[in-house]
Formats: structure tokens, C-alpha cells, sequence
């Protein structure tokens, strides 16, 4: 008798821990955001039999998979520098401008050096280092017109918005430059054992910036400053200081991705270079579950969201859609993922199947 209830117990208790297990599953922002990426490219699937096939073609990876991390790397960036900005209850919309202005510096310090210049500035890895200081000084205009000056975060990104790629064309005389130098074209075309370069340098800060915030301190204060500046001031946290780290961030993210950009074409057009990417990357933002708010981020799922939608871009391009559709079809797909991930709306709709039990 005594063993019967023991197994009765078991069985309940088994039971109760499955339930509690679901029950956290289907409340996980990961498991909707990695439920709505697998969607996606299961249909990628059936519209493409061949979607999943991955081969080497002169010793590098070929496949819409590859194509689709390749393509993200650049977004991903930046994701990663909006993140952190939105979770500090900021905006930057100017990252596709500083994105042309140092795919400009880059180019046109590059093209001195293969002028035969022999100025240290121009050497390929100065120029690399020179690129991504001109990300942080972007970053820090910001970052001082929203800290210090009380500008509001869409006003002061607006600005530099609007004129960066005004200050790319004058770097440019207005031209689109070209260059041939292998080094810098070897952060946005370059492969490392069959895989392209983007990737490696994507993840890898990816890596380093998760454990930046999340193995030490500064990921709580910049919850804290997202969740209330004026209290995060007065509790000693250098609100002032968090706010500007964070948009410095966000301009040195912005300037690798110029220059992955410029590297993959081996070319910088400030007309074009970054054009509309900060919609993407806050879309991308938004889809990982990071609240405009400001509080609580999530990295992993930002870059979840910029594979969800440049997953959906492959799809509609290897589709019969007609390329006039891919916007609209673009749009109601993100709806569906953010209505998917919304506690409110899957409520609601499992609400007639609660009733039934």
C-alpha cells in the first residue's frame, strides 16, 4: 500500500514538474523567438527544397544559410549597440549615417595609401583603428547631446541622421570611391576555414559585449538607468556616464559595420551605404523582446530577430512573389512574430481551448 502511494506521488510529482516546465517553455520570450525563426525558415524550405544545402565552392561555404549569416553580420552590429541604447530608454537613429561616414574615412584614407602615400595614418591597420574611433567620436556627439544637454534621444540622432551623410559626401566630394587594398576589403569579403569573415567578427562581439554586461556590473546599471535615471543618480549610479558609454558603443558597432559594407563591394557610396539599416536593426531590437521603454535587454534575441528577418528577406527572394509584395508580405510577417510573442494576444487566443477543460 505504502509503495502504491509512493508511485502515486511520484507519478503526481513528475506531472507537477512537467506542468511547471511547459508552463516557463511557453512564457520564454527565446522559446517564441526561436519558435518564429524556425517557422520562417521552414517555409524557406518548402518554397526552396534546397534551402538547407550547404557546400564548398573554392574553399568557401556556399548556401542561403551561409548567405543569411553573412548578410545579418553587418545588422547584427548594430543591433547589439541599439540594444543597449533602447535598454537605457534611448533611440539612435543616425547608425546607417555613421555607418557612410567611416565607410568614407576608410575608403579615402585607404585610396591615399594605394596613391603611395607613405603617411602611418594610411596603412591599412591604422586606417581600421582610425575608422572605429571616428564610430566612438559619432557616438560620443550623441551620447554628450543626450547626457549633458538634455536633447531628446530622437532629436539628437536626428540630427546626426540628417547630416552624416552630408559629412560622407564631402568626404567623398560626392563620389563612391573604390579601392582595391585586400586587407580592408578582408573584413567584409574575407573567409577563415570556408566561412566568411563577417560572421566570425558578428558573433565574436557579440561574445564580448554579452560577457561585458553580463558577467560584470554594467548590464544592471544600464537596466537601472533605462528603468529610472533621476533614481539611478540619486542611488550613485553615473547615469551621465552609462548614457554616453552606451551611444559610443553604438557608433564603434556602426563603424565595423561601414566597413564590413564598404569591404564586401570594396566600394563606399554615401547615398546609399546604410540607407534605412537603423529601421532593421530597431525592428530587430523590438522583435528580441527589448522594450522602447528602456529596463531589461536581450542581445542573444536581438540577433535572433535580425536572423528572423533577414531569413524572411531570403525567402521572399528565392519566392515567385513579386518583388512589389516583398514590403507588404515583410510587414505582416513581423506582425505576426511580435503578435506571437505578445503574452497578451496568445491569451487570447488559447482563451475558448481554457474554457473547454
Amino acid at each position: 500500500m505504502n509503495l502504491e502511494r509512493q508511485q502515486a506521488n511520484v507519478h503526481r510529482g513528475g506531472r507537477g514538474a512537467f506542468k511547471t516546465l511547459t508552463s516557463v517553455m511557453l512564457n520564454s520570450r527565446l522559446f517564441w523567438t526561436g519558435l518564429a525563426l524556425l517557422i520562417i525558415l521552414l517555409v524557406n524550405l518548402q518554397i526552396s527544397p534546397n534551402f538547407f544545402e550547404i557546400r564548398m565552392v573554392n574553399d568557401r561555404l556556399i548556401g542561403s544559410i551561409i548567405n543569411i549569416l553573412d548578410n545579418s553580420a553587418p545588422y547584427i552590429l548594430l543591433a547589439i549597440g541599439m540594444t543597449l541604447v533602447i535598454a537605457t530608454k534611448g533611440i539612435d537613429l543616425s547608425v546607417g549615417a555613421v555607418m557612410a561616414i567611416c565607410a568614407a574615412v576608410a575608403v579615402t584614407l585607404i585610396k591615399q595609401y594605394e596613391a603611395g602615400s607613405t603617411e602611418f595614418y594610411v596603412q591599412p591597420g591604422f586606417v581600421i583603428l582610425i575608422t572605429i574611433g571616428v564610430g566612438a567620436i559619432c557616438g560620443l556627439w550623441n551620447g554628450i547631446l543626450i547626457a549633458f544637454l538634455n536633447l531628446q534621444p530622437i532629436i539628437a540622432t536626428l540630427i546626426l541622421m540628417v547630416a552624416g551623410r552630408g559629412v560622407a559626401q564631402l568626404i567623398t566630394n560626392g563620389q563612391s570611391p573604390t579601392f582595391t587594398n585586400d586587407t580592408l576589403a578582408f573584413v567584409g569579403r574575407g573567409v577563415v576555414w570556408g566561412v566568411p569573415f563577417p560572421i566570425y567578427i558578428a558573433f565574436i562581439a557579440l561574445i564580448l559585449i554579452t560577457l561585458l554586461v553580463r558577467r560584470t556590473a554594467l548590464g544592471l546599471l544600464i537596466e537601472s538607468v533605462g528603468v529610472n535615471d533621476r533614481a539611478s543618480y540619486y542611488a550613485g549610479i553615473q547615469a551621465n556616464t552609462i548614457k554616453v558609454f552606451v551611444y559610443v558603443l553604438s557608433g564603434v558597432c556602426a563603424a565595423i559595420a561601414g566597413m564590413i559594407v564598404a569591404g564586401e563591394v570594396k566600394s563606399a557610396d554615401p547615398h546609399k551605404a546604410g540607407l534605412f539599416s537603423e529601421l532593421d536593426a530597431i525592428l530587430a531590437v523590438v522583435i528580441g523582446g527589448t522594450s522602447l521603454l528602456g529596463g531589461r535587454f536581450y542581445l542573444t534575441l536581438s540577433v535572433m530577430g535580425v536572423l528572423i528577418i533577414q531569413s524572411m528577406l531570403v525567402g521572399l527572394y528565392v519566392s515567385t512573389l513579386h518583388p512589389t509584395t516583398n514590403l507588404v508580405v515583410k510587414a505582416v510577417v513581423v506582425l505576426a512574430v511580435l503578435l506571437l510573442q505578445s503574452p497578451e494576444f496568445r491569451r487570447f487566443i488559447t482563451q475558448p481551448f481554457r474554457r473547454l477543460r
